[in-house]
Formats: C-alpha cells, structure tokens, sequence
C-alpha cells in the first residue's frame, strides 16, 4: 500500500502518510507499524509493540473459551420392539448424560419390515422425552431418516444451572410394569399407567368375591377345629358296614 491511516502508540490520529514515513515514525519511536484494519482505505495501522499486542491478544482468547460451556453430543440408539428392561438402561444411560450436562441423539433402528410402522417409534421417543422433562427439553422432534428416527435432546435450563442436585438416580432402574415390548405399552397407554391383571389381583370379577376372599373361605372350611370334614354321602353311608360285622361281607371283588 503507498499510504496508510496511522495512530500513534497513545492512539492519537496521526492522519494519512505515505507507507515509508510511517515506517519512519515507528522507527523512531523503537516500536511496530501494525495493521490492524486491512479492509479500510487506505488501511489503518497502528505504532505498537507487536510481541506485547500478541501477548494480549492470547489472553483474550484464553479468557473467552474460558467461559465458554462445551457441549458434548452423545448418541444412544433403541430398537422398536426394545424390552422394558432395556429401554430402563438406556433410559438411565440418557438421564446420567442429561445430567452431565451433554446433548443426546437418541436412535431408533429399523430393520426389514418394521419401517412400515413408524409410530411405534414416535411412541418410544414421545414417552422418554415426557419421562426426562424434568432433565432435558426436546431441541429436535422425531425425524425418520431412512431406516433411522431421530430425536435430539439437550440438558434443561435446571440441569444447566445447577438446580438439579445429584440424587441417588445412578444405578436406579424401574420397575417393569408391561408386559411386551415397550411400543406396544406406549401405545396402549402413553402415561405407562396400565398394568397388566395378574393370578393375585385384589380387584372383583364379574362382580363376585374377590379370589383372595374365596381361598380364605376353602382354607377356613378344611381347617375346622372339630375335624369334620364334607359330609358323606347318604349313599355311601348305607353301603358302609354296621358295628362289629366283618368289613369284607357283602363285598364283591372282580
């Protein structure tokens, strides 16, 4: 560049000199002729020590990436017809990297003929989001691509301002409360409320007595203290031979 704008060391505007006597003014003064605007016209430079602008220019830098917060994004990936007891590990998987503050890509896989039924993995994402929405916010909603559905969550403002403490949730697994796969469940019920019936429940049938009431009934009536069992028979009691009549008369064995 023939000329150039020039500040002095105390950042005085010195004004437009030809490029050799700003050299010259810089010179003189045992300091550097800098530029620090090459996009200006004429460019602008400025009388420095350069190893003290560099110095000072790494500091600043060192200082913003100190305050920077470094996001980690980590990725699980869940099958559509995933057991309950695997979708709770992967679940606890998901928590634990919420918590330390990472994105998650979370996957669902398709393989052969499953892509067909897409919503059984919309169910799978839609109930872990509603599970963790306490420790993450869905930044992406469900997206298929290919043989693929992703979604994309990121730590809550809680979990980043430290207002979520560090409870016991290591190691902590859920119960399995379905039966299947967990799609099948989150479509019956999205909530997960719905547990199957089992052999003990306590609930009524068809309006009868409760089973639990029935089997204390029968155990109470073999039980009785005088050793009285169900009546016999009037006919078994006729055939039944009389007091002191030897047992095997009448009896005819073929």
């Amino acid at each position: 560049m023939p000329e150039v704008r020039l500040i002095d060391n105390e950042g005085n505007q010195i004004g437009v000199l030809k490029t050799p006597d700003a050299l010259v003014f810089a010179q003189e003064r045992d300091l550097d002729l800098v530029e620090v605007a090459p996009e200006a016209r004429p460019p602008v430079c400025r009388v420095l020590d350069y190893s003290k602008y560099k110095y000072e220019q790494a500091q600043k830098v060192k200082q913003a990436r100190k305050h920077q917060q470094q996001i980690t994004v980590r990725e699980i990936k869940f099958r559509p017809k995933i057991a309950q007891h695997d979708y709770d590990t992967k679940k606890h998987h998901v928590e634990r990297f919420l918590r330390h503050k990472d994105k998650v890509k979370v996957t669902i896989m398709f393989r052969g003929r499953e892509v067909t039924h897409p919503e059984r993995g919309v169910a799978i994402l839609d109930r872990l989001a509603e599970e963790l929405s306490e420790l993450g916010v869905v930044e992406q909603r469900p997206l298929q691509e290919g043989r693929n559905m992703t979604m994309m969550m990121a730590p809550s403002k809680a979990v980043l301002a430290g207002r979520v403490d560090e409870e016991n949730h290591d190691g902590e697994v859920s119960e399995a409360h379905h039966v299947g796969d967990v799609a099948s469940a989150a479509i019956d019920s999205p909530a997960g409320s719905r547990e199957p019936k089992g052999a003990g429940e306590h609930a009524a049938q068809d309006g009868g007595e409760p089973l639990e009431d029935v089997a204390e009934d029968t155990a109470e009536a073999a039980a009785e203290p005088n050793g009285a069992g169900p009546e016999t028979p009037p006919a078994a009691e006729e055939s039944l031979p009389a007091d002191g009549a030897d047992p095997s008369a009448g009896v005819t064995v073929s």
